[in-house]
């Protein structure tokens, strides 16, 4: 049988790529779910506990949100049938976005198809190439690709370095052009909590538009899950509030909260948000609902934080890695175990699954060279007998293969 490269040679780059993939063993093939998301769940056919979902609330399968989501197909059907500005601007898509204005304290929010997108779509519409960003090294793919579209001139400040990240702002503080300062509010392979007060402390001095993305910080940190800006009392100095619905809220799709101003020029100028279309009205629904449970239930926040605290104690004194020492400590329910070698990192998380655990492996490119992790994520949902048995598992898979010693 012709190789694909040998029957379609102007792809074979592509083949050589994932050649390389496997020579360094970081290649990998998808896992598939076949049952709900939830604490032990069956992948592949194999039944394992998970650890690598951002169901942080075990919302995704909550039987108030698929009643919600029940009842919106019922009444509206399975889908909106254009992009917002034409004709697929539903009720319930309003309902959606004045829920979470309200939930954040700000005047308004847009809905987008994915957190990438609300990422994405805002910086480049709001900024140009007459303009500056300011981004931490480590943000999320989805900012430096808007800042990328943007065609803003970047600037680039070391890991939460507040003095670098000022010492950019002088430099172009008198230059044209527009200046915005993004960070992620919890940074989504090392765990840690961006500086976001600090930062914006500095955006006040410097006239700049402060940004912050909160995807891993919805849900989890600040007052009933409302985010890193929420905990760092910083909503009145921060322009623009990137979250997403697709972790801890348990469904799809991304937002942008702001002024009335700022919401009102994204709907007329985010390509995703013109360009896509809206989403079904059964996802606005369940997402809805999903934020009634956070005013409601705040003891499913505290269930995460405190099977977070007994998890990371647990890997440390096992003997693992968990950040702080060539990476950033982990600061949330986000918990990297560093191995370091991209190809000793893909055997274990490989390993662990055939004991009975899903951990996913992150290696390069993802994560820089020398730092591939397992990448964990702890949840309200798991008990403490899964978490320990996972903990066991980890222990006896890691002293097998000599990551820990015996």
């Amino acid at each position: 049988m012709t190789s694909a490269a040998s029957r379609r040679p102007q792809l074979a780059h592509l083949t050589a790529q994932l050649d390389d993939l496997r020579e360094r063993g970081t290649f990998f093939k998808l896992r598939v779910l076949d049952d709900q998301q939830a604490p032990v769940c069956t992948y592949d056919g194999k039944r394992v506990i998970n650890l690598a979902s951002n169901n942080y609330l075990g919302l995704c399968n909550d039987p108030r949100l698929e009643e919600a989501a029940i009842a919106a197909t019922k009444k509206y059907g399975v889908g909106s049938g254009a992009v917002r500005t034409i004709a697929g601007t539903m009720h319930i898509h309003m309902e959606l976005e004045e829920k979470i204005a309200a939930f954040k304290g700000v005047e308004a929010c847009v809905v987008f198809q994915s957190g990438f997108a609300a990422n994405a779509g805002t910086v480049s519409s709001i900024l140009g190439k007459e303009d500056f960003i300011l981004s931490d090294e480590l943000n999320h793919a989805s900012i430096i690709d808007g800042a990328r579209l943007s065609r803003a001139k970047i600037k680039v400040f070391r890991h939460k370095d507040i003095a670098h990240a000022e010492q950019l702002l002088q430099e172009v503080q008198n230059e044209p052009g527009r200046k915005l300062l993004i960070t992620d509010g919890v940074f989504s392979m090392d765990g840690d909590i961006g500086p976001v007060d600090k930062l914006a402390d500095l955006c006040e001095k410097y006239g700049a538009i402060m940004m912050v993305d909160d995807a891993h910080a919805s849900g989890v940190l600040g007052r009933n899950g409302r985010g890193s800006v929420d905990h760092f009392h910083a909503t009145d100095k921060v322009d623009v509030q990137v979250g997403t619905l697709s972790k801890a809220i348990g469904a799809l799709g991304g937002y942008v909260c702001g002024s009335r101003d700022l919401i009102d020029y994204l709907y007329h100028r985010a390509r995703p948000f013109l360009f896509s279309t809206s989403h079904p009205p059964s996802v606005a629904a369940t997402c809805i609902a999903a934020f009634d449970i956070l005013e409601n239930e705040p003891e499913r926040i505290a269930r995460l934080w405190a099977n977070t605290s007994y998890f990371k104690q647990q890997l440390t004194g096992a003997g693992f890695d968990v950040g702080g020492n060539t990476t950033p400590k982990s600061e949330t329910p986000i918990t990297p175990i560093i191995i370091g070698d991209g190809r000793r990192t893909m055997d274990f998380s490989r390993a662990l699954f055939d004991a009975g655990v899903m951990a996913t492996g992150i290696a390069f490119p993802t994560v820089p060279e020398g730092k591939a992790r397992i990448r964990t994520i702890m949840t309200s949902e798991h008990t403490r007998e899964q978490i320990d048995q996972a903990l066991e598992t980890f222990s006896s898979v890691a002293k097998k293969i000599g990551i820990l010693q015996s």
